[in-house]
């Protein structure tokens, strides 16, 4: 009688241990980000969901066709890398928000007030600047990041921060020299 107790307190225990989230070798083997790691995801996040934002605004507040078309390019670039980014979050077991911070938010509401050429210089010179910082966190990111996934994703992502921001200068240049 005593061995079927053991069994059975061993199948109880390794059936709570599965039904609790996190508790499973499999689930914390491995998927822990590093608190820099985490950061990046986190930051990268924002700086994703704010791009896509400010994309959607530039194509309906935008005067200049290349400022719309430019954040069409946004929309659709950064809403495929956050999707990609969401599931690494997820598999790592990082939860992410779905609201942009003050800092993020901020720069959404002050080029919403903004219309017609004002608009596209503003939101402009804000995608080369946002772009520079961006590419800085990822190189780094690419080179240093202690997980293999986020490592990875941040080198196959640099290519398209790097041709978005060949494309702000351009567009830039553009509506600076507008009248």
């Amino acid at each position: 009688m005593k061995p079927q107790i053991v069994k059975l307190g061993v199948a109880t225990a390794t059936v709570i241990l599965l039904a609790v989230p996190g508790w499973t070798a499999d689930a914390t083997k491995g998927t822990k980000l590093s608190s820099s790691d985490a950061s990046f995801v986190k930051e990268a996040a924002q700086g994703g969901m704010t791009e896509v934002q400010l994309g959607k605004l530039a194509q309906t507040k935008g005067s200049d066709e290349a400022v719309k078309d430019f954040g069409k390019k946004m929309e659709q670039d950064h809403s495929k890398a956050n999707e990609e980014l969401k599931k690494i979050a997820s598999d790592k077991g990082l939860q992410l928000t779905s609201e942009l911070d003050k800092k993020h938010q901020s720069k959404i509401d002050k080029l919403e007030k903004l219309s017609g050429a004002k608009f596209d210089k503003d939101f402009m010179a804000a995608m080369v600047s946002d772009h520079k910082d961006t590419i800085k966190k990822f190189e780094s990111t690419s080179e240093k990041a202690k997980d293999a996934e986020l490592k990875k994703f941040a080198s196959q992502t640099l290519p398209t921060l790097k041709s978005h921001l060949q494309l702000a200068e351009s567009v830039n240049t553009k509506v600076k020299s507008a009248k």
